[in-house]
């Protein structure tokens, strides 16, 4: 099985328009607006991978660019000036050429400009300066001296500004240029993240498929694990099987932990050996269209669990029926406020019954989507449209015991759908599927 991801520019276009629209209906007042986003910035160690909300409302996976637009209806896309030079060292999704205005009708925009002079490089690094930002800097200042009433859109996510440190750092750099221009700016991310939780069915596709790549990893994974095997081996498998298969990248550094290793959370060493008697814990995910699965499964180094595993894997099992059986429209992931539809507090209490809460270690679930751990607000209410993970977990570091489950679903108007539904998971299923791999 191998998927091919279609991007359809005409789905980023949209989402632009619906926030001019819902800009312009909440600042009726303003005689004009723009919203300004910056780009992420490549590192020559890393395959680039753009900034998820940049992404979101372009398409476009090219480092250093900057969106542009404004409430009036006019949309931009800057890239940087690399004089020629770049495409003999990289290769490029788009370029500025001689039918720079066919580019600019299908990526959606009114026109693609370059951010300034030509860098005579191969690479565009985060330093602004007037000379490389100078097209740019030239339509800023145009349109702060042409609109008294007036107002600058971006992303600040006050709440957790790490997500956009590039974003906010090149934003700074604007201000030393135009230093007004920081009491006329406005947060967007709140809105935009809000957008980014329901998903369209193009999206919604792109995870179901990253989640079957997921599933077929798992399988290969379950394949290879045995004792005098080493975590690293059972890595190598699932990334493999995630580049066969169409996935552009692991959505999240794979974890592939045994014994002890299994009550760290995000462990990522793989360095240990697996041993007869013990667990791993595999919690891995692909990305695919730029879309992310996220789904472990614990499973027993000799393919069989002994009677004290069997005992909490079917414990946190039972735990993520339960869950999964009350999510619902209207309930919450994790709400403090209102704890009685708080499907994190409903969790704990229920692994209360059976004394083992204090093993409890993390939240109940997150949002998934182009990141991971997606971008969402808690104490908005789960509706459809809404797709997110259920994975308890107990960890016991004093039995080398740690034991995770975790689906992806998609919530419906009648309850959570399993994405993942087709990958085994209670104790005989796993047990099965390991004897009929080493069969």
């Amino acid at each position: 099985m191998s998927f091919t991801s279609v991007v359809d520019f005409s789905l980023f276009k949209t989402r632009r328009e619906q926030i001019i629209d819902f800009l312009k209906k909440a600042n009726s007042s303003l005689d004009n607006g723009a919203v300004i986003i910056f780009s992420d910035f490549e590192d020559e160690r890393f395959v680039f991978r753009q900034e998820s909300s940049f992404y979101y409302l372009t398409g476009v996976n090219e480092p250093g660019a900057v969106l542009v637009f404004f409430l009036d209806g006019r949309q931009y896309l800057y890239l940087p000036n690399y004089g020629g030079i770049r495409g003999r060292w990289t290769s490029s999704d788009i370029k500025i050429d001689n039918n720079v205005e066919g580019l600019a009708k299908k990526l959606g925009f009114d026109e693609i400009k370059y951010l300034g002079a030509s860098v005579n490089s191969f690479s565009f690094n985060s330093i602004f300066s007037k000379e490389k930002y100078f097209n740019f800097l030239f339509d800023v200042e145009n349109f702060l001296n042409n609109h008294e009433n007036r107002e600058v859109f971006t992303f600040l996510d006050l709440e957790n500004n790490q997500r956009y440190f590039t974003q906010i750092n090149m934003y700074k750099n604007l201000m030393d240029f135009y230093p007004d221009i920081a009491n006329i700016t406005r947060d967007i991310a709140p809105l935009v993240h809000h957008m980014r939780r329901f998903k369209s069915e193009v999206e919604i596709d792109s995870i179901y498929k990253a989640v079957q790549i997921t599933n077929i990893a798992h399988d290969a994974a379950a394949k290879v694990i045995a004792p005098g095997r080493i975590e690293h081996e059972v890595q190598a498998i699932v990334e493999s099987v995630f580049t066969q298969t169409g996935a552009l990248r692991p959505a999240f550094p794979s974890i592939i932990a045994t014994g002890k290793n299994t009550t760290v959370l995000h462990y990522t060493k793989r360095d240990q050996e697996l041993k007869p008697g013990d667990l791993v814990v595999v919690d891995i995910g692909a990305e695919y269209g730029y879309y992310a699965a996220d789904i472990t499964r614990t499973y027993p180094v000799t393919g069989e669990f002994t009677e004290r595993q069997r005992e909490v894997y079917n414990i946190v099992l039972a735990a993520q029926n339960y869950v999964e059986s009350i999510a619902k429209p209207g309930m919450f992931l994790n709400n403090k406020n209102e704890p009685e539809k708080s499907l994190n507090h409903l969790a704990i209490k229920f692994l209360e019954d059976y004394n083992v809460s204090k093993y409890f270690a993390h939240g109940i679930g997150h949002f998934l989507g182009l990141d991971v751990h997606d971008v969402g607000d808690n104490t908005y209410p789960l509706a459809p449209g809404d797709i997110f993970t259920i994975e308890p977990g107990l960890y016991i570091p004093d039995e080398n015991l740690g034991i995770r489950i975790e689906d992806d679903f998609l919530m419906v108007e009648d309850g959570a759908v399993c994405l993942s539904f087709d990958l085994p998971k209670n104790c005989d299923d796993i047990e099965k599927l390991m004897k009929n791999s080493s069969s």
